[in-house]
Parts: C-alpha cells; structure tokens; sequence
C-alpha cells in the first residue's frame, strides 16, 4: 500500500485514478463498495476515509475522530463478508488501515486488484448493475459486452478451445492449412507431427476437436486460423481484421488489407503474414542484399514480429470494431479489442503470460511466432531504447474494452541541427547491375509477397507492385538471375517459386 499512500505525502496527493477520498461523517458511504468494485476490476487502489476534496483539488479532514471507529470498521467488515453485499471480499486486515493527521482521523482502505478468476467483482448481489470499473478520477458502471468479456476470461480453459459443433473439418481452408504446415516444417523439419495426416495433424495442434460422439469440428482457434472470414463471422460476428497505411498526408490511406474485402481468406493466419511483410517494407531501418535476399534480420524485425503475434492471441473477437494496426510515417499503432488481462504494469513488466487465446499461441509457437513467453512486450521497450526512440506507449481504454500500443521510429532527443544529414545511396548492386532505390523495394516486395513452396504467374503480382505485366516480368527475369527465384521453364504461362 505504500507505494499508494504514504502518509508523509498526505499534503500532495490529489484524487486520480487510484486514490478515492469519501467523508463518511454519517457512516459507512454507501458508494464506498462502488468505488471497492471499480478499483478491485481495474488496477486496486486506496478509499480514504474522513477526507472531503475541496474546490482546489487539495484534501481536508472532516472530523472522524468524532465519529465511533469501531463501529465503523465493524461495519466494513460485517459488509465485506456479506455475499449479498459484495461478490468477493479481497480485503484482509493489513488492508485497512488508521492514521492521525491535522489531528484528526482517517481510515484507508487498500483494495487490491482481483485476479482474473475472481472478476467480475460486483455488489448488492447483481452482476450486470453492480459492476464497475474506474478511469482518472470515477467510477463508472460497466456495460453487459464488459461484464460478458470478464466472464469469458475467468476460465483456464480459453474460449479458442472450444469445440463449434456446427461446423465440420470442410469449414477450414486447406491451402492456408497446408501453408502452416509448411512453415512448421521449415521451423521445426525434424518435427515428429510433420508427416502425420492433415486431420491427426490438426487435433494435434488443437485447430480441431472431437464431441462426445466423436464427430470432428474445428475449435474457436482453428476457425480463427484456417477459416475464410465469412465463416468466421458465424462464430464471431463482431470478428474485424484491419489494417490501414497512411504514408502519405494527401490520401486517405495508402494501401489498406481488411478481413471483410472478399480477394483474401481475412483469416489470422494469412492476417499476420500480410501485414508483417507490408511493414517490414515501410519501416526504415539498414539491411544488406545478398543474392537478391535481404539478411540480418535486426531485432527491430523481431520485436515488432512479437508485439502483432501478441496483439492477435490477446484479442477478444467477441468485442466490437475489431483489431486495427495503422503505420504513419515514423508511428506503428496496434490496438486490439480487450483489456489486458495481466494488466497494463505486468504487461510491460513481463514474464508473465496469461494469453487470453491460448490455442492460437500454441499454433503461433509452432511456428517460431510467439514462443518467447511473456518476453514480447519488456523485448520491444529493450529493443526502442537500445535503439535511441521515444519509448513505446501502452493505453487502456474502457467500453469497449481496447488496448492500444504505440510505437514511434524516432529518436528521444532531436540530433544537432549542425551535424550533416549524409545522403542515401542512390543505387545498389543488384545481379551485376546498378538498380534504383524504387526497384529495389519492388524487388523486396516480390519476394517477401512469395510463400515456400508456391508456385506464380507473373499477374499474379500486379496488385502488389501497381505495374504492367511487362515490367513484373523484367523483374522476375533479374530475380531468377540472381538465384532468388526459379523458373518452371515452361514459355508460356510461366510460373516462378523462391528458392529455399
């Protein structure tokens, strides 16, 4: 409780998001279990009896040393014990504590934050009246879709896991599947589930499950991962994946990829490969080429791998208007709709991991996603500082539920304005020619848009590129070159694959 009210600091404290102050002159404050719930749903905090704020902001006492302390505290625990009264009673006797100030009398109650089985923390017996939560200064009453997302985290067993009994196995997209499988293999090829069947493969890393009878159906995570966005709306229909490029001021948005536009599967699995690759291309940081490949994959790269894969396991897909991931110039946002189920201090603490879809992380690990734990988010504010930026933000906002992180590409202090900006590298050696800056982002784009082991037309990179068929050509011709890509050697109708 210290850290929350230290009596030597009574002069500075002021009302904020974790400190109440009521008078309770006339007793027990009847909205002191109001503020019990609030503080007890979101971070705890400290309810400071005998205290009235003034005009000013600043607290003054109001005479409890008058009033019968032991009827007082005989009352705040007769009530904290009372299921009636509240659902849960989080307090124990080193909570409540008695200090003299300006010879007077004050009485602090330190609420601790519920743990996650224990919430919703709710009073007078009505789980959806008599749930609330806190933000700056108030409590406000929680809505039916919070309380619902309180519920739904209490269980170990996540609600990915379930098993959706109107839906088969032929509810899944297998090339997105066999797209899976082979990036396992590539992460893990001595993997001893490499050679199994689709379906034993798919009930080994829990995308799908059996009834009582037997009967196949894929899990909430299998349909997230596998599914085509029209059938996950079934299961999920507040279920939204966007994300929006807005790199130039004078348009809307550069580029935008979202689970509803029809031309894609709109599932997880294809939702963060895209836009991994998509900001990989955008952010500026140094790299080399060797043969046409990017290498040196800097912990940029990685951190930013981490924090998406962690956004998607954290997401309540039940919550309205979905995941959204916006890059600006020098800003990456993510937000996710629910709350951060360790909190926001452990969040960025880590080492604790309480994902709130557990079977997607577990198909995300398989796959060298991910795998680190509770590390992503403490390795992303490690890797900003090594690198000099202006420290990651991480928000809360309430009703809906939604956390958002904010990471800037810029650093904390401007660098002397006397000090020469060199310029870039107008060309770089690319198959024993000179080639552009643009024509090596197109370059880039062709080869991280190709998946292993799959084979393309040369049309088939016109949305990528915004080019005419006969320039895609060029390029890929330079690729195979190079020995980045290989052809299938037929003339017409030609197809390409990168080389692994």
């Amino acid at each position: 409780m210290s850290e929350l009210f230290d009596i030597t600091n009574f002069d500075s404290y002021k009302e904020d998001n974790r400190r109440e102050v009521k008078r309770a002159n006339g007793g027990l404050p009847i909205a002191l279990w109001e503020s019990y719930s609030a503080m007890a749903n979101t971070y705890g905090g400290v309810i400071i009896l005998g205290i009235k704020e003034l005009d000013d902001r600043r607290w003054k006492t109001t005479g409890l040393k008058y009033a019968d302390k032991e009827r007082l505290l005989d009352d705040l625990w007769n009530q904290a014990h009372n299921p009636q009264k509240v659902s849960v009673n989080l307090l124990t006797e080193k909570d409540v504590k008695s200090y003299e100030v300006d010879d007077d009398l004050v009485i602090v109650i330190h609420v601790p934050m519920a743990k996650r089985e224990q919430k919703p923390v709710y009073i007078n017996n009505d789980i959806f009246r008599g749930t609330y939560k806190r933000t700056h200064t108030g409590d406000y009453h929680c809505s039916s879709s919070q309380v619902k997302s309180m519920l739904r985290d209490q269980i170990e067993e996540t609600m990915d896991m379930h098993i959706i009994e109107n839906m088969s196995l032929k509810d899944l997209n297998f090339e997105t599947i066999h797209q899976y499988r082979n990036r396992h293999k590539t992460y893990k090829p001595d993997h001893i589930w490499n050679n199994l069947s689709d379906e034993d493969y798919l009930l080994m890393i829990g995308a799908i499950d059996k009834d009582r009878d037997g009967n196949i159906h894929p899990t909430g995570a299998g349909l997230l991962m596998f599914g085509e966005e029209y059938r996950i709306l079934r299961q999920y229909p507040e279920y939204f994946l966007d994300y929006r490029e807005m790199l130039d001021p004078t348009i809307r948005w550069t580029d935008r990829l979202y689970s509803s536009s029809g031309d894609w599967t709109g599932n997880v699995f294809d939702f963060y490969f895209k836009v991994y690759n998509k900001i990989a291309l955008n952010i500026k940081l140094p790299f080399k080429i060797e043969n046409g490949i990017r290498v040196g994959d800097t912990p940029v790269h990685r951190a930013i791998r981490e924090v998406l894969a962690n956004c998607l396991v954290n997401t309540d897909f039940y919550i309205p208007r979905g995941v959204v991931i916006k890059l600006e110039k020098d800003v990456l946002t993510i937000e996710n709709p629910g709350a951060i189920r360790v909190g926001k201090y452990q969040m960025r603490l880590g080492g604790q991991s309480d994902p709130r879809n557990k079977a997607l992380m577990k198909m995300f690990n398989l796959i060298g996603v991910g795998e680190r734990a509770g590390s992503g988010v403490p390795e992303l504010f490690s890797v900003w500082e090594n690198e000099g930026w202006v420290e990651p933000i991480i928000e809360e906002k309430f009703d809906p539920d939604r956390t958002l992180l904010t990471m800037q590409f810029v650093k904390k202090v401007p660098e002397k304005s006397a000090r020469k900006k060199v310029p870039e590298k107008s060309a770089r050696n690319f198959s024993d020619k000179k080639v552009t800056k643009k024509t090596q982002m197109q370059y880039d784009k062709i080869l991280n848009f190709m998946k292993d082991d799959t084979w393309y037309k040369a049309s088939d990179f016109m949305a990528v590129l915004d080019v005419k068929d006969r320039r895609i050509k060029v390029l890929l011709n330079e690729l195979v070159k190079s020995k980045s890509v290989v052809e299938d050697g037929s003339t017409k109708g030609r197809r390409y694959k990168k080389k692994t």
